[in-house]
């Protein structure tokens, strides 16, 4: 009686007789296998890309700046301008449908020297809250606190490239830079928060607002006292920014005097939404390419059923001999299954790992070298639907081949050339 290893043995030789053959049916799996496992992990870069350049913003996040009102609904014409306050931020702050708001007052003429270096970076009047709804890692020190707001304090925080231009890798802590010629005494530094060459929020100098307000006020007539330039905002519910949105709206369009459903007056970015929206895109473009995948392993499936069919024309006589010799039909079945399968299963592990091996290459090479993309990584889910559809495309390709040959007669076989 034959066993599994005799058949497999048979498997192998077979295999071997015809080095060429195999080869090529071996190398266009393994090619297509490749391909769609890096295409699909090249769309799962941009989306992890995405996501992280997202997160150094901030999660669940809605920035609100200053807007102007259209006189007509969805008409640029005649547009009235509004500035966010201080009194609004309060007003959103008592809405239940937020978890927290957070206020900035930034401009971006303001010039900050050391006793070393000048330069002139966006200045932001904050409040302690601010690393609670931004993304912001502290390096070094502290971050403004309640009581450097409510004593306006002449305080300061570098973001990371702020501090290397002003001290160039000289201790910063205790130091004192001048803002427009006003004495500020740093109390922390933030850690790198950019990537690549898109540094513009490590070049941010933060402040307490109260003191942005006393001594560098939004400049422009008819501009209040305790004018911002944006309020921010975290929804209650994770991820459900619609109520937050709708409630914000309300009590800004009511403070101004314009209606609500005005949406052209709201000059604002969700994180959320967009967050959504490129993973709807990227999920859309995963389905493609599995699709394209699973299409093109099966034309591969379809080909090597052709080539076995092929090979069992070509060992007629051998058939035949190996079934006077007393093989049963279940016996030659097994051998032809097993070849068609084990000629896709290998050709889909080489692909497999050669793609691995790939993007392990591009991790290495190109991390946190462009922004808003990671390099391609091997996505397991789709590894496993090439491997799942390979060992289906193997089945069939073995099956009908290996039926045709387990139905041929010993006689008939054996009288062939």
């Amino acid at each position: 009686m034959q066993t599994f290893g005799d058949t497999l043995g048979q498997v192998f030789r077979a295999i071997a007789a015809n080095k060429l053959r195999s080869f090529l049916t071996m190398f266009g799996i393994a090619w297509g296998v490749g391909s769609l496992l890096v295409l699909v992990g090249l769309g799962e870069g941009f989306r992890s890309g995405q996501h992280r350049q997202l997160s150094t913003l901030g999660n669940d996040l809605v920035m609100m700046w200053n807007g102007t009102i259209p006189a007509v609904a969805n008409q640029h014409t005649g547009m009235r301008p509004y500035q966010l306050t201080m009194g609004d931020a309060e007003a959103v702050r008592r809405l239940p449908q937020l978890r927290a708001v957070t206020v900035e007052l930034r401009r971006s003429d303001l010039y900050e020297v050391s006793q070393w270096n000048n330069t002139s970076n966006s200045v932001i009047g904050v409040e302690p809250n601010y690393t609670v709804v931004r993304f912001i890692p502290m390096a070094a020190g502290r971050f403004i606190d309640n009581a450097d707001l409510v004593d306006r304090r002449r305080v300061v925080v570098l973001g990371f490239k702020t501090a290397t231009l002003l001290f160039n890798g000289r201790p910063t802590l205790g130091e004192t830079i001048t803002i427009n010629g006003t004495a500020f005494t740093i109390v922390g530094a933030v850690g790198k928060i950019s990537r690549g060459n898109n540094d513009f929020d490590d070049q941010k100098v933060y402040i307490p607002v109260t003191t942005m307000q006393q001594l560098f006020p939004l400049k422009g007539n008819n501009i209040p006292e305790d004018a911002l330039t944006s309020i921010q905002y975290q929804p209650t519910t994770r991820g459900n920014i619609v109520a937050a949105v709708a409630a914000v709206h309300r009590v800004i369009a009511e403070r101004h005097g314009f209606d609500p459903s005005m949406k052209d007056a709201f000059d604002e970015f969700d994180t959320i939404q967009e967050e959504k929206m490129i993973g709807a895109i990227f999920t859309a473009m995963d389905v493609f390419l599995g699709g394209v995948g699973i299409v093109t392993l099966g034309l591969g499936a379809v080909g090597i059923i052709n080539i076995m069919l092929v090979s069992v024309t070509e060992r007629t006589r051998e058939i035949g001999l190996l079934k006077a010799l007393g093989a049963t039909k279940r016996s030659v079945l097994a051998q032809f299954f097993w070849e068609g399968l084990l000629l896709t299963g290998l050709s889909g592990l080489i692909g497999i790992a050669l793609s691995a091996g790939f993007m392990a290459l591009l991790q290495i090479a190109l991390t946190d070298k462009m922004p808003g993309w990671d390099p391609p990584r091997l996505v397991p889910w789709s590894a496993a639907l090439a491997l799942g559809s390979l060992v289906l495309s193997g089945v069939a390709a073995g099956l009908y081949p290996a039926s045709k040959a387990a139905q041929l007669d010993p006689i008939e076989a054996l009288r062939r050339e």
